[in-house]
């Protein structure tokens, strides 16, 4: 066979170095497994996170395998989205990638105060679209924007209303993003997990009962997820995917 019928039978990819990457909630669980997937790819990366031991110790990780920075910043707070993505345009000369990731359990409405729902709608979703918008700005002609949604958006129980809610938002704002920005020339793809081993998952659910259920191929690993960012990031610029939902084989339930 020869080279040129091998080489019609693939799309052509797009490689990840040299690509500036900038990802909220970086410093655990998927946005974390991103960092380190892209920056491992050549691409370098510039993380968010809440707590700056956590942050540090991502960090390492990622220098391990290729190149990073990140700042510790609570983006729920009022112009602190700002704060981030100019401490990544000052770090990395600008960014073509970013991954809104950084996000908080919630629970029923009926079940939360007030500065805890507020607190919830900042960081899951005010912050989501702070940082699309200001992103859009600053990217010009060309970029991707990859929302980190979840299932959960279609687990309508009395115990997720404000987190269920939130995720369908994201869901229809990324549709609608799409649609703004993809004749701008800047793709927006949303990834939906399903249930996913991380620390958001505990206390209800302990880190051996993960390792347990992820071996039992009930739970993923966030690397699972990051697979799939890196998969959407490398496909030609004519292209978007849109919505990539990822879930265990054996979950149970939606």
């Amino acid at each position: 066979m020869s080279e040129t019928t091998i080489a019609d039978a693939h799309t052509a990819v797009l490689p990840l170095t040299g690509r500036r990457a900038v990802i909220s909630g970086g410093s655990t669980g998927i946005g974390r497994a991103i960092a380190v997937l892209l920056a491992s790819e050549g691409a370098r990366v510039f993380i968010g996170g809440h707590e700056q031991e956590q942050l540090d110790d991502a960090l390492s990780r990622i220098r391990a395998v290729g190149e990073g920075d990140g700042a510790a910043l609570d983006l729920s707070e009022p112009d602190n989205v700002g704060r981030f993505l100019d401490a990544a345009r000052e770090a990395m000369g600008g960014y073509d990638i970013v991954v809104a990731n950084a996000a908080v359990g919630a629970s029923g409405l009926t079940e939360m105060d007030e500065p805890t729902l507020r607190h919830a709608i900042s960081l899951n979703f005010t912050h989501y679209l702070l940082l699309a918008q200001r992103a859009a700005a600053a990217m010009g002609d060309e970029g991707d924007i990859v929302l980190i949604g979840s299932m959960s958006a279609y687990v309508l129980g009395p115990h997720s209303t404000v987190y269920a809610g939130i995720k369908a938002g994201i869901q229809g704002f990324s549709v609608a993003l799409r649609r703004e920005l993809g004749v701008k020339g800047i793709r927006v793809a949303l990834v939906e997990p399903g249930m996913t081993g991380s620390t958001m998952q505990e206390p209800d659910i302990s880190p051996e009962e993960q390792r347990a259920q992820i071996g039992e191929e009930k739970m993923l690993r966030a690397e699972d997820i990051a697979a799939g960012v890196h998969y959407l990031l490398t496909q030609p610029r004519r292209t978007v995917i849109q919505r990539l939902t990822i879930s265990p084989r054996a979950q149970d339930g939606e």
